[in-house]
């Protein structure tokens, strides 16, 4: 039992305009890892039943990283910054010809580390893009299934197999296939101009692959410009071609940021209709994701953390809500409601209220997978980033602590 568990309730109007959010304290009876019960805090609990202190603290659901790279990070280890390149990404794929080997042997270790990290800053679910390529094989593949499997209590999670040095251009098809026999979820790919020289070849492998398992797709796609916009388009038709809707997620996706007026609607509607996701991580600078467009047009916005301290990029720390945080600042989120909505950006779409302010998380039924933050309400933890108090997943408390509490019993 939780008791004293902080709830939001509704939104409080002025002239209209949502100004504060409701909560209101309630218990909550946790059994079989979801929500049996959910009571005012004056009724007393029946005797044998493990109580704990919420002390007013706000539950909210916890949060999903849906990209991430877990099989190769410096976290856990020495610091390392990033090595300056001439030739962009290719740089990067031929210091990995050396430098995954050498990180091997810790791959386990250290994606154990990183999965803590996260789950302290309350996400209990993450979709891992893990390297499959000549260099390590399905190696990486293997490390990150053992360090996964030890904390299968505590997170959920999806992973994509990656050929970070090319689909066509490092022949990794075989290797893919072998990974997607390993229970691996979806197929990944790369830069199918840039990288793989070849567009069509490049998509219509990654796609008849997926085919072929029931898989679903990740792409990374960092081409901006005509070559994004083209690659985009014609994964979009292949989608629709082979029945995957529902199934394909755009990683990245910088080339959004340049579609003129229009342009952007159009094919923001087709993403849409097929249920095509993209996944940011939320970048500052030249390129802008039209985030609140894509979600205006019903476009499913996924975020991820992408790189931690790696040798692709020395920032991200672990932590979700501090994307939501960050998207908030970069496209004017500053309202309460504006504030609350943002939430969902974190937690994959869930919020406790639904945008006219009906309460509709958690509910009986639920699995108890959520967060408490010392905060009164959504539009505070987005705004202030409080700490996580206490991660749960699925009933199991997967970080932090709480207090044996002394309820009135029956």
């Amino acid at each position: 039992m939780l008791l004293n568990v902080r709830l939001e309730s509704g939104y409080t109007y002025e002239n209209g305009q949502v100004t504060a959010t409701e909560s209101v304290l309630r218990n909550l009876f946790i059994e079989n890892g979801k929500i049996a019960k959910i009571t005012d805090t004056k009724t007393p609990v029946s005797n044998g039943i493990h109580c704990y202190d919420a002390k007013g603290m706000l539950l909210l659901p916890s949060f999903r990283d849906m990209h991430i790279h877990l099989d190769k990070t410096f976290y856990g280890g020495p610091w390392r910054a990033v090595r300056p390149t001439n030739n962009g990404i290719f740089d990067r794929i031929a210091e990995e010809q050396t430098l995954l080997l050498e990180l091997l042997p810790t791959a386990q270790e250290r994606a154990e580390k990183l999965i803590e990290l996260m789950l302290g800053y309350g996400s209990t679910y993450v979709r891992s893009h893990c390297n499959i390529d000549p260099i390590v094989g399905l190696s990486n593949l293997e490390q990150l299934k053992k360090a996964l499997a030890n904390y299968s209590d505590k997170i959920s999670h999806e992973i994509v197999a990656f050929p970070q040095h090319g689909l066509l251009r490092s022949n990794a098809a075989g290797l893919i296939r072998e990974a997607m026999q390993l229970g691996v979820t979806h197929v990944g790919g790369l830069d199918p101009t840039l990288v793989d020289a070849d567009m069509e070849k490049s998509l219509q492998t990654m796609v008849q692959i997926a085919v072929d398992y029931k898989a679903g797709i990740d792409i990374h796609l960092h081409e901006g410009g005509e070559t994004g916009h083209k690659a985009i388009w014609r994964l979009a038709d292949l989608t629709e071609e082979a029945g995957l809707q529902g199934k394909v997620t755009v990683s990245h996706a910088f080339s959004l940021a340049s579609l003129t007026a229009g342009a952007d609607i159009e094919l923001f509607n087709r993403l849409a209709s097929l249920g095509i996701s993209i996944a940011s991580s939320v970048p500052i600078g030249i390129r802008v994701m039209p985030i609140p467009l894509l979600q205006k047009q019903k476009v499913n916005v996924l975020l991820g953390n992408d790189s931690i301290t790696d040798h692709w990029s020395p920032f991200g720390i672990g932590d979700i809500l501090q994307k939501a945080h960050l998207a908030s600042q970069l496209y004017g989120w500053s309202s309460e409601y504006n504030l609350s909505r943002a939430l969902a950006l974190a937690t994959g779409g869930i919020t406790p209220l639904d945008e006219a302010g009906k309460q509709v998380w958690p509910k009986i039924g639920d699995e108890a997978t959520g967060v408490l933050v010392p905060a009164s309400c959504s539009a505070e933890a987005v705004a202030r980033l409080p700490e996580r108090t206490a991660v749960f997943h699925k009933g199991t408390l997967s970080s932090g602590s709480l207090e044996i509490a002394e309820p009135k019993h029956v």
